[in-house]
C-alpha cells in the first residue's frame, strides 16, 4: 500500500490489545453510566468509538460478529430492546468497513469529521429501535453525542496507535 508523506509505518496490532481496549471501553461505557452522568442521552458511546477504530484499522479482526457481540452485551447492561444496540453497532461496522480504506488517507483531524455522519446513522438506528417499540423518546441532546464521539476520535486514535507506533528493537542506526 502507498503511504503518505510522513506517515510512520505501524506494527501489526497485537489481538490481546484489540480485545483488552474493546472491553475496557465496554467498562468505561459501565462506568459513566453508573457513577458519572447515568444513562444520558448525549453521553458519548466508548465501545461505538472503538468498534469503529478497530474496523477502521483491523478490518479483518473485528468484524460484524464482534460488533455484533457488544451490541447485545450493551443491551443487557442498560436493559433496553435486546438488539437495539447489537443492530445499531452492526451497521456502525459496516459503514466503518466500508469506508476505511478511504478514512485512512486522511490526517486524524478530517478522520473525526468523516466519522461523524457513521455515529450520526447508528445514534439513528437505535433511535429508530427504540421508537419502534414505543418508547417515545426524542431529545435534541442525542445529535449531542456523535458530535462528542467525532470530537473524541483523535484521542482514541493516538492512544490505541501508541503500541503499534513503538519499534520492536530500538536502533539509532535504523530509521524505521
Amino acid at each position: 500500500m502507498i503511504m503518505r508523506p510522513g506517515q510512520q509505518l505501524l506494527l501489526p496490532a497485537n489481538p490481546v490489545f484489540i480485545w483488552v481496549s474493546l472491553f475496557a471501553s465496554f467498562f468505561f461505557n459501565i462506568f459513566q453510566n453508573l457513577v458519572l452522568w447515568g444513562r444520558a442521552a448525549w453521553a458519548p458511546d466508548m465501545v461505538a468509538l472503538v468498534l469503529v477504530f478497530w474496523a477502521v484499522h483491523q478490518p479483518r479482526r473485528v468484524g460484524i460478529a464482534v460488533a455484533f457481540f457488544f451490541g447485545l452485551l450493551m443491551d443487557v447492561h442498560e436493559g433496553s430492546v435486546l438488539g437495539q444496540h447489537a443492530l445499531a453497532y452492526s451497521v456502525l461496522n459496516y459503514l466503518a468497513v466500508a469506508v476505511h480504506r478511504r478514512l485512512l488517507w486522511f490526517p486524524v483531524p478530517l478522520q473525526a469529521v468523516q466519522v461523524f455522519p457513521l455515529m450520526l446513522c447508528a445514534h439513528a438506528v437505535s433511535l429508530i429501535v427504540r421508537l419502534l417499540v414505543g418508547n417515545a423518546f426524542f431529545s435534541y441532546s442525542v445529535v449531542l453525542a456523535p458530535v462528542l464521539e467525532a470530537f473524541l476520535w483523535p484521542l482514541v486514535s493516538v492512544i490505541l496507535l501508541l503500541p503499534q507506533t513503538r519499534s520492536p528493537d530500538p536502533d539509532v542506526n535504523r530509521p524505521l
